[in-house]
């Protein structure tokens, strides 16, 4: 057990006298602005290009059990409204990630808030009992976007699965709070694979968060040559493009279920400037998660985040928690 998480992780990097100060799952950050994983090196190698401490939180890449290189090239490309990309999950794996990475996150200027992926329930399992053991990490988000090698499907696409998984994990993160990264399961009909319905599984299996959510599954062709773009084939589609899509997704899960038992969401997907963000806030989500954009410009989240506060203020608000899910709706017809 971490008998040092509170008096060493939680009270060092806050800013509580700011409108934009959040608690999420009971962690406190100075903002709700997220640097997403995969986007933003393994702890701190964004401060090169931007001041950490201007930001909520840094997710890390996304840890496997073991060392993985990823997919062949090209594995990333630009398209219109956004960018394709299928890495592959590739990291220095578990091990390494301890051994190198992980005792400079108690120096990090901002939280850090790690990430798990995997084929297996093992894995996942392994990496996050590695996680749990790190004093200054007080969340994890699992990626349940990944195949699973025992049934072919991803893990979140199937209640059965995600239950399974995250029945397995949870007990793995005794001292540190479970995120749940979410495909972006576009049904709305109320079904078993619906997001909500998704959603509703993973807060029962003792999620703190919802992350809304990864990328969406696509591909480009060269006309020319009549071959896929990616040497992976299909890819995730990220950007602007996504942005709508996200935004719809975090209004369902937020009234749908996540409003009502008290768990908050993080709105991830195509933000670009501060009118994103708040959009996402307005449609349930008490944090976002930058991402695609660090990648034309590390320098966004700040103006994000000062676009927010000005927002804030303008809206007659106290904080940005008053704004959390609202969105004003049109009345219903009787």
């Amino acid at each position: 057990m971490r008998s040092t998480r509170a008096s060493h992780t939680l009270c060092p990097v806050t800013t509580p006298s700011s409108v934009l100060s959040i608690e999420l799952a009971g962690v406190p950050l100075r903002n709700p602005v997220l640097l997403a994983a995969g986007t933003a090196g393994y702890v701190d190698e964004m401060a090169d290009a931007m001041p950490l401490r201007s930001v909520g939180a840094v997710v890390t890449k996304s840890i496997t059990a073991e060392p993985r290189e990823g997919n062949q090239t090209w594995r990333v490309m630009d398209v219109p409204g956004g960018m394709l990309n299928a890495i592959g999950l590739a990291n220095v794996g578990r091990d390494k990630f301890r051994a190198t990475f992980a005792p400079r996150i108690a120096e990090a200027p901002t939280r850090v808030i790690g990430s798990i992926a995997g084929h297996s329930i093992e894995d996942y399992v392994s990496v996050a009992h590695m996680f749990n053991e790190i004093s200054h990490v007080p969340a994890v988000e699992i990626n349940v976007s990944c195949p699973n090698v025992a049934h072919g499907s991803t893990f979140g696409e199937s209640p059965e699965a995600l239950r399974e998984l995250l029945q397995a994990v949870r007990p793995a993160l005794a001292d540190a709070k479970l995120f749940v990264k979410m495909p972006p399961i576009t049904s709305g009909d109320g079904s078993d694979h619906s997001m909500v319905a998704l959603a509703t599984v993973a807060i029962e299996c003792g999620a703190d968060a919802i992350t809304i959510a990864n990328t969406v599954p696509a591909m480009a062709i060269d006309v020319e040559t009549r071959t896929p773009r990616l040497a992976n084939v299909t890819g995730g589609l990220s950007g602007p493009a996504v942005h709508p899509i996200a935004v719809r997704l975090v209004h369902l899960v937020y009234r749908g279920v996540a409003r009502d038992a008290g768990v908050p969401i993080i709105g991830a997907g195509g933000v670009v400037c501060w009118q994103d963000a708040a959009e996402f806030i307005l449609a349930g989500a008490t944090a976002v998660e930058i991402g695609t954009a660090l990648f034309a410009d590390p320098r966004i989240s700040g103006r994000v985040v000062s676009g927010l506060e000005r927002w804030v203020k303008r809206q007659g608000a106290s904080s940005v928690t008053e704004l959390i899910g609202a969105v004003r709706l049109p009345e219903t017809k009787p």
